[in-house]
């Protein structure tokens, strides 16, 4: 078995871990984001971190009612002309920590006099050392070079920021998800559809919104990195805005329309799509969704829709994983691609 696939099966043990040793953490720490001078937070991360920082995006942004905006480090590391952060609560999300560009943010931060946090897995890292609270991931050594379960306890590190503001209802929800993550990993596996029309593809669009909007990203980059399809996400607005016009007879597009509020305007772009030749691959828990879909991922039901992006995200990774895998290509050690990459 690939250290990748190892990693995928750990993610609900490393989700537990990390609820069972961080919720009283993950409750002191979310108070910084209620402080009364914050008034919006800036999140500096790359790569699979940047798709959990769009989930915090959602979850930040409607547990404290303020702006959550993505960090532009070259303004300060090439440029050296950081923005003012004045009513900032900066936050980095690494999985290494060992990003220089990311650490240049939180250490600008705190030269301005401003809360920062980290998430991160190695707690003794570059990013650490220059946040004022520390979320550690508990996610254990990660092997392969593309993230599993780093990702998903980045995922879970934001939920509990979450709950921990939103109260006992959000975190008893919580608390189930690794079970839940036990079930969609055992669903997804027995209910693997065929992929072999897909061997020839190259490339591919994955489409979702809402909290899912992180999951269009970490699917497509997962697919990409594993597999070096040429593979973008979008929202359905940001598609039907000039880049559907790119999608023609055969191009696989996948979407993520789990139950909840964001569904019906995911869901409503299946029609276009089919009548442009795509072909539908379905992230979904909705039947209504899957019989449209020429390649049907079964979701587990009942989860809550601000949880989904958990479970939704591992259809995606196995589709990953298979599909690089028929290539004959080597999942652990993708072409170009290091475990820590040293960005500034």
């Amino acid at each position: 078995m690939s250290w990748l696939e190892a990693e995928l099966r750990e993610q609900p043990e490393a989700l537990a871990r990390l609820l069972d040793r961080q919720s009283a953490a993950a409750r002191e720490i979310a108070g910084v984001f209620g402080r009364p001078d914050v008034r919006y937070v800036v999140i500096a991360s790359r790569g699979s971190s940047s798709n959990a920082a769009r989930y915090a995006q959602y979850l930040l942004g409607r547990a404290h009612r303020v702006p959550v905006m993505f960090a532009t480090p070259s303004l300060y590391t090439i440029y050296e002309q950081p923005p003012r952060l004045d009513g900032a609560a900066v936050l980095g999300i690494s999985q290494s920590g060992a990003s220089p560009d990311v650490a240049s943010v939180l250490a600008e931060a705190r030269r301005q006099n401003r809360p920062t946090v980290a998430i991160t897995n190695v707690t003794d890292s570059p990013l650490a050392r220059e946040a004022d609270a520390v979320l550690p991931l508990e996610a254990g050594e990660e092997r392969s070079v593309a993230a599993t379960k780093t990702y998903m306890n980045s995922l879970g590190a934001i939920a509990m920021l979450f709950a921990a503001t939103d109260g006992p209802v959000a975190e008893a929800e919580l608390a189930q998800m690794p079970q839940r993550l036990d079930e969609q990993i055992a669903l997804s596996g027995e209910s693997a559809p065929a992929l072999g029309e897909y061997t020839e593809a190259i490339g591919a669009t994955v489409v979702a919104r809402g909290v899912n909007y992180c999951t269009a990203f970490e699917i497509a980059l997962k697919i990409r990195e594993l597999s070096g399809l040429v593979v973008e996400a979008y929202s359905p607005a940001d598609l039907m805005h000039g880049p559907i016009a790119a999608i023609r007879e055969d191009w696989p597009v996948v979407v993520v329309a789990p139950t909840g509020p964001a569904r019906p305007s995911v869901e409503g772009l299946v029609l276009p799509l089919l009548e442009r030749g795509a072909r539908i691959v379905a992230v979904s828990d909705v039947d209504a969704v899957l019989r449209r879909a020429r390649t049907k991922l079964r979701l587990v039901p009942r989860v809550p829709e601000w949880l989904s992006p958990l479970t939704a995200v591992i259809p995606g990774q196995l589709t990953a994983l298979r599909l690089a895998r028929q290539r004959g290509l080597d999942l652990d050690h993708p072409v170009g691609l290091a475990k820590v990459t040293l960005t500034r």
